[in-house]
């Protein structure tokens, strides 16, 4: 199966960790990462807040997932430039790991893939990682000095 998974991953957190490996455990055909680029990253912020830029991110992913591949699965990662770009786009990809806040837009990828007569994905849905407080860990939790990237409060 080959199988995608899209985001911002910057900074990494365990819950991009979490979504790396479920790709990995069920992407024995391959995996595609896709990466918004910076300009993507910065519009699809709901908070306003500084990304590392796109060749930072890149090289921080393919560290996280180096350190989770315990398959040696083939790993592309991909610009990513829309919404729903890479997984309504590429016919090849099979499934889309998703997060539980993710996994609704799952629905809209599919009826594009449709429209386009690729077969819909099958959605890998990664549960959140949390942190000490309870609450999800995010990115945007780790820049505002919340809490660190395993999730360990900080304030």
């Amino acid at each position: 199966m080959n199988v995608a998974v899209a985001g911002t991953f910057g900074p990494i957190h365990d819950g991009h960790r979490t979504l790396f490996e479920h790709a990995l455990r069920f992407g024995a055909d391959g995996v595609v990462v896709g990466l918004t680029t910076d300009t993507f990253a910065t519009e699809t912020r709901s908070e306003p807040r500084d990304v590392p830029s796109f060749d930072d991110r890149k090289e921080s992913v393919s560290a996280a997932i180096a350190a989770l591949d315990d398959w040696n699965r083939e790993v592309e990662i991909r610009p990513l430039e829309t919404k729903y770009g890479i997984a309504a786009d590429d016919p090849a990809i099979d499934a889309l790991v998703v997060s539980p806040e993710t996994a609704p837009e799952l629905e809209a990828i599919n009826e594009r893939r449709r429209e386009d007569g690729s077969e819909p994905l099958t959605g890998i849905v990664a549960p959140y990682v949390l942190a000490e407080d309870g609450q999800r860990i995010s990115s945007t939790r780790m820049v505002k000095g919340e809490i660190d990237e395993h999730g360990r409060l900080l304030e």
